[in-house]
């Protein structure tokens, strides 16, 4: 789920840590991950005391690595890959309305693969697990009243408890740190 976004002309560590600021006011960002390039906005001692205030554990690409991070590539392939996506914009305040549109659609409406297809605001909320239940029902009901049309068992909706990144990176940062 997009909890936060920012459009500026410039990018920087203040920006970059005021926004984190502004997200931890509505959001428990403690013991969290922040996946990042290897940018100086995101590795500027600004940016990284924020963090450490937060308590929000920094993570970083490997140096000359583009796709270490796919929940934010694939974001952004929805993002411009998007039917409405213009070829530019022509001030901040256009892509700050479109990208509000967009997290919007994202967050709200977009049936995620990457989750069981609920939208970000259904995990994130806890709203899946009813979801995945009714699902469950839908297809059994179906089953037993055309079992002639079912090949196979039913389609597992499986409420897993965590969706991160890279789990045994963050096993192995996690062992290196106790």
């Amino acid at each position: 789920m997009i909890v936060g976004w920012k459009i500026h002309n410039e990018e920087n560590s203040e920006l970059a840590a005021k926004m984190m600021i502004e997200i931890g006011k509505t959001t428990d960002l403690k013991g969290l991950y922040l996946h990042s390039d290897n940018g100086s906005p995101m590795k500027g001692a600004t940016m990284l005391s924020t963090l450490q205030r937060l308590q929000v554990i920094p993570s970083f690409s490997r140096p000359s690595v583009s796709n270490d991070n796919p929940y934010s590539e694939s974001l952004f392939k929805t993002l411009k890959y998007d039917v409405k996506y213009p070829e530019r914009f022509e001030t901040l305040g256009e892509a700050n309305i479109w990208m509000k549109g967009f997290v919007d659609w994202y967050n709200n409406v977009h049936l995620h693969s990457g989750i069981g297809y609920v939208t970000p605001s259904q995990r994130h909320n806890g709203k899946d697990k009813a979801i995945f239940e009714a699902r469950k029902k839908t297809y059994e009901a179906a089953k037993n009243k055309n079992p002639e049309r079912w090949s196979r068992g039913c389609k597992k909706w499986k409420w897993e408890e965590s969706v991160v990144l890279n789990p045994n990176i963050f096993k192995t940062l996690e062992e290196k740190a106790a």
